[in-house]
């Protein structure tokens, strides 16, 4: 395991290196790591937690998405469960980006506001997403009230502000977040019928990462992605679109990123590396996705596999 600052080198050979299937070995750096903590859809893969990217900046994570299973795979990666992450305590989770509302993107809201109070959060989660964030957020306060003030007034000890959630609901594409750590920055991507679905470009003190969220193909992502270290992307295989009845395939390139749409994409962007993730397989295989992706772009690509560092 490479300790110190990691070159972009070692990490993209790290890269090439890592077996499909299995989570990587982290590549630690002093400042940035990337943790793959879901990459599922919303079929029920009980091998795949739903899509939940963490951004840790010198120990301080920033999470996009919170899919089934967020805070159970954060405890994984951190040093308390036998994990490598220090700043995956779960405690420490206090800053959470929401890309679009579907449930599979969402149902990890309840435990990350509970669990994480429950222990030891002594400061509110600060939410950023669409219009509809603070109602969804307010409802989950709402559904488990008894539960807050139990923990709170009873003899069980309890901070009174680790279960507050500070929404912020974002209007308007350009910068929504900035501190030591990161700058963010949110864009509006297409995601058939949703009147708001957002993508993300962080800007850490030595990498830009760019999360596309779930999308069709987009302009105002490809304009964001220019310049990015990272580009982590959903995408799905034309090998098992083909199998998809008509309804469905209509249904998902209107959605959705093909594998070879994303690899155009790539090729004009030219990210020192892609990550594939929230990948539709439909009987595929990952080595198939990348083969695919790679038939329009000649650079390093990687299918994200569950609790993948890099």
């Amino acid at each position: 395991m490479y300790k110190g600052k990691l070159p972009w080198a070692s990490l993209l050979i790290g890269c090439l290196l890592m077996p499909l299937g299995a989570a990587g070995e982290t590549l630690d750096s002093e400042t940035t790591q990337i943790v793959m903590l879901g990459t599922g859809t919303p079929n029920p893969f009980p091998d795949r937690s739903g899509p939940s990217i963490a951004i840790v900046v010198n120990d301080e994570p920033y999470l996009i998405d919170f899919g089934p299973g967020v805070v159970r795979q954060a405890s994984a990666m951190s040093p308390e469960y036998g994990g490598t992450v220090k700043g995956l305590a779960v405690e420490k989770i206090k800053h959470a980006f929401l890309t679009h509302l579907h449930s599979d993107h969402t149902v990890g809201l309840p435990d990350l506001i509970l669990t994480a109070w429950t222990v030891g959060r002594d400061s509110p989660l600060k939410l950023f997403g669409p219009e509809g964030s603070k109602h969804m957020a307010d409802k989950v306060l709402e559904a488990y009230e008894e539960d807050i003030r139990y923990r709170l007034y009873s003899e069980q000890p309890a901070n009174n502000e680790g279960w507050r959630v500070q929404t912020q609901e974002i209007r308007e594409t350009g910068l929504v977040f900035e501190d030591d750590n990161v700058r963010v920055e949110a864009f509006r991507v297409p995601h058939g019928s949703w009147p708001e679905a957002w993508g993300y470009r962080f800007t850490t003190p030595d990498t830009v990462i760019v999360v596309s969220g779930d999308t069709a193909p987009s302009d105002v992502l490809k304009r964001y992605s220019q310049g990015a270290d990272v580009l982590i992307h959903e995408v799905y295989s034309e090998e098992g679109f083909a199998k998809k009845e008509p309804q469905w395939q209509k249904y998902h390139a209107k959605n959705h990123t093909s594998t070879t749409e994303l690899g155009r994409l790539a090729s004009e962007v030219e990210p020192k590396l892609l990550i594939l993730y929230h990948q539709l397989l439909w009987g595929s295989t990952h080595e198939t996705l990348i083969d695919e992706v790679k038939s329009e772009f000649s650079g390093t690509v990687v299918s994200a596999r569950d609790l993948d560092v890099f």
